[in-house]
């Protein structure tokens, strides 16, 4: 039966494929019920905190590369409700210049609903905290999203999984309750350097974005032995909102001056490879490619590769 669905969900992303243009992860695909490669274990003694440092790194489709420190905190409630915390780090480096500070934080609530013998299945409602409002300079100059360091809005994140030894299942959706402050439109840079200014109009404008609603579905693969873990799965991330953004003439749109609308499929392979040393704490692995990209991203989150590795320790 799994079988079958994970073949009909194959198909749907490859419908996807075909009819959608690109879109990327805000975060929400790292976050309670919604994470790859979660750990299920039925004989292993339950642990009632776990910490996770993670470092990440990733390329765009411009120059800009990311890299992101993680701290991830799990505490159990009782026994049946998890809190997550994730504090991240981010430093971005590229032709525009560099920055650096705290990330936007993440907090989730996740619960079990049902679980047995073959199959656990969990739901998580939380959101993301920004920690600026999208508008880092450089020179004076406000930087495209690509350099910044937090997406300056508030949002809403709910989502579900089902997992058992063999595979996990999860979807998800992510809702911006606000516009950040973002200035970013390279009609208004200034620089008397003629390749600069053509190469900053491969940005999208981004004043005053408010990203639109993404939704999520995780099909992952698990190969379970007794200290070595590996995964294969498909990530795509649906925007079913366009963003939409202030043009130079002052206008409020959801379109480029080529009308393409920031919206529609980004779909990514992922795998990961862990060993547990202990039941206590473990290393993991993981690598990620975009399949499908979209051409307006006005949100800088596109990705050509990310590659991320993780401690886990559990107490």
């Amino acid at each position: 039966m799994i079988i079958r669905v994970f073949l009909f969900l194959i198909f749907l992303v490859s419908k996807f494929y075909v009819m959608g243009q690109g879109c990327s992860d805000a975060g929400f695909c790292t976050m309670g019920a919604m994470k790859p490669d979660q750990p299920y274990n039925k004989r292993a003694s339950l642990k009632l905190r776990s910490m996770e440092l993670s470092f990440y790194r990733g390329t765009t489709t411009l120059s800009p590369i990311v890299y992101v420190a993680t701290a991830d905190f799990n505490f159990s409630l009782n026994s049946k409700n998890t809190f997550q915390l994730k504090v991240p780090y981010q430093h971005v480096e590229g032709r525009l210049g560099n920055t650096s500070s705290m990330g936007d934080l993440s907090l989730c609530i996740t619960r079990s609903i049902f679980a047995s013998d073959k199959f656990d299945l969990n739901l998580s409602i939380g959101g993301k905290i920004p920690t600026n409002n999208s508008d880092l300079t450089t020179e004076d100059q406000v930087l495209p999203m690509y350099y910044q360091t937090s997406l300056g809005t508030y949002d809403f994140i709910a989502g579900l999984s089902i997992i058992n030894r063999k595979w996990l299942f999860a979807t998800g959706i992510q809702i911006p309750l606000n516009a950040n402050k973002n200035q970013f439109d390279w009609h208004r840079w200034n620089s008397s350097d003629a390749e600069e200014l053509s190469y900053v109009q491969h940005y999208a404008n981004a004043t005053n974005l408010w990203r639109g609603t993404d939704v999520m579905l995780r099909v992952e693969r698990n190969f379970r032995l007794s200290r070595f873990n590996f995964s294969v799965g498909l990530l795509p991330i649906y925007r079913i909102v366009s963003d939409r953004i202030t043009n130079f003439q002052g206008v409020r749109t959801s379109k480029d001056l080529a009308g393409n609308t920031a919206e529609g499929l980004a779909l990514s392979w992922i795998t990961t490879a862990g060993y547990n040393f202990n039941t206590k704490s473990g290393i993991k692995l993981l690598v990620g490619h975009k399949i499908v990209q979209r051409e307006f991203s006005p949100d800088g989150l596109t990705r050509e590769l990310v590659t991320s590795f993780t401690y886990s320790y559990r107490f």
